[in-house]
């Protein structure tokens, strides 16, 4: 089975504001895009399961005449808290690129 990391172009992670986090997963072609964007592995479920968060507040945007998949999420805590550690959110894509699609 192909990894995240070997089926899109790039995969990035970026605030979307000081409470959400969004990942984003550009593929490399239209086949691959409509192949993968739907997988279960991608669907808030398994989002919510792979950052423990609530399945329920995990937003699932297609982007197709981009090839983007954007996912978004809600942050654990908010960004620039006391105990928050990536202030950025760019470090949060990688936990996704070996994900088995």
């Amino acid at each position: 089975m192909p990894k995240v990391s070997e089926v899109c172009r790039h995969v990035r992670s970026k605030n979307a504001g000081p409470f959400w986090i969004t990942l984003d997963l550009s593929f490399s072609d239209q086949l691959a895009f409509e192949h993968y964007a739907n997988a279960p592995q991608l669907q808030p479920e398994a989002i919510g399961v792979l950052y423990d968060v609530d399945p329920a507040m995990v937003k699932h945007f297609r982007v197709a005449d981009l090839l983007v998949l954007k996912i978004s999420y809600p942050r654990r805590y908010p960004q620039g808290g006391a105990v928050e550690r990536d202030m950025h959110g760019g470090q949060q894509y990688v936990r996704l690129l070996d994900v088995e699609l």
